[in-house]
């Protein structure tokens, strides 16, 4: 096992819209450190020989790749420009990738993401050819067509996707070649439009995504838990 390229494309597209702040939310500072950063360091310390190919506004490549090595250090990166759309992004890197081995795409700003998870994902991918990492939800749903009417919906049956979405490179980089199609929300809808099945694994409730200045206290505080 120790011997498979290991590759995570680390999508950091944001621009801070929702947080409120003219940052762009993956360099907001948890614990004095870039969420990016975090996230990065996630993969680096769960593997060491792991590939970081880094997705990111063509404008702020420079300055991304500079703050990344000032609080990370040695490590082996990749930065690309990143696409119009999260596809194109996650393409853009997944283009940087010439060898066989296990594909990790993860948000940039989930920055809790575990070591415990990176390696179940990595083992399963390895097995089943993917790891889709996803947690039960725990409230009530209700589903609104366009008259407005609402119906519920069976919670029991849905599932909340996380990231970090893992591959064979011999299924993710066939899979990205394909035409862009507004349906395609994450990395398993575009893998499953070639026929390809997806294998889910349980998620990590901690692994949240920061998406505005509530989740930032949230996840602040379960850093200095950990």
């Amino acid at each position: 096992m120790s011997s498979v390229r290991k590759y995570a494309v680390i999508v950091a597209g944001g621009k801070g819209v929702r947080m409120g702040t003219d940052i762009p939310k993956q360099f907001l500072p948890l614990l004095g450190v870039p969420m990016l950063c975090h996230c990065i360091q996630a993969f680096i310390h769960t593997y060491r020989d792991i590939n970081i190919i880094l997705v990111a506004p063509e404008s702020q490549l420079h300055s991304t790749e500079t703050i990344v090595k000032s609080y990370v250090g040695p490590l082996h990166l990749t930065s690309v420009a990143g696409g119009e759309t999260r596809f194109h992004s996650v393409q853009n890197g997944l283009r940087k990738i010439e060898k066989k081995g296990i594909v990790f795409v993860h948000d940039g700003v989930r920055p809790l993401v575990s070591a415990n998870l990176i390696k179940r994902c990595y083992k399963q991918a390895l097995e089943l050819g993917s790891a889709i990492p996803v947690i039960q939800c725990t409230d009530s749903l209700r589903v609104v067509n366009e008259d407005g009417l609402s119906s519920p919906l069976n919670r029991e049956q849905v599932r909340l996707v996380q990231t970090p979405q893992t591959f064979l490179t011999d299924i993710i980089l066939p899979a990205f070649d394909q035409e862009y199609n507004v349906n395609f929300t994450d990395e398993a809808t575009v893998v499953e439009a070639t026929g390809q099945s997806i294998h889910l694994i349980e998620g990590e409730r901690d692994n949240i995504k920061i998406t505005n200045p509530g989740d930032m206290l949230i996840a602040d505080t379960l850093l200095k838990s950990s």
